[in-house]
């Protein structure tokens, strides 16, 4: 029993040895750090099985019930022909429903689009179950953001009366 109380101390002590590190950077660590902490151990010591994984992300697809799914028909990394002596080019990307087209142009430096027709509208950046980031298009239905995120997304466009989503896809 005195063994494991000199464990327990001792794994108090390096407890409060750590506490004090954080102190002495001035400050607590940052949300976004401790959150892909945590998540890198939770996949590691308790994955999500996949069946609930795919039940989840079913459910998910739910909450835009009422959305028309705009399909994604140019996408310049298939159906482009490569230009000679261009290193990185701009990946076109264009989404089409009954409707409405989004035309958007993705580099690392961001991104660029135009809903067609042209009008105000709200953009999210989705990625994953999380909003990635917020964009506004002007009356003539032009918008610019940062870039995507690296793994999937999809842009959910809030046009006056109507919800469309994007095909998801990697940047």
């Amino acid at each position: 029993m005195s063994d494991l109380n000199d464990e327990y101390d001792e794994y108090d002590e390096r407890d409060g040895q750590d506490e004090r590190a954080y102190d002495e950077r001035d400050g607590e660590l940052h949300d976004g750090l401790l959150e892909e902490e945590l998540r890198e151990a939770a996949a590691i010591l308790d994955p999500v099985p996949a069946g609930l994984r795919r039940v989840a992300v079913d459910a998910f697809a739910l909450h835009d019930l009422e959305a028309r799914v705009a399909e994604l028909t140019f996408d310049s990394l298939v159906d482009a022909i490569p230009v000679r002596g261009e290193s990185d080019p701009p990946r076109m990307l264009t989404f089409s429903t009954d409707g409405v087209t989004v035309d958007v142009e993705v580099t690392a430096d961001g991104m660029i689009g135009q809903l067609l027709p042209p009008g105000p509208a709200g953009i999210e950046v989705l990625s994953g179950p999380r909003t990635h980031t917020r964009l506004t298009a002007d009356d003539m239905g032009r918008f610019t953001g940062e870039a995507p995120p690296a793994g999937p997304f999809a842009l959910r466009l809030r046009t006056g009366r109507e919800v469309v989503v994007t095909e998801w896809l990697r940047a």
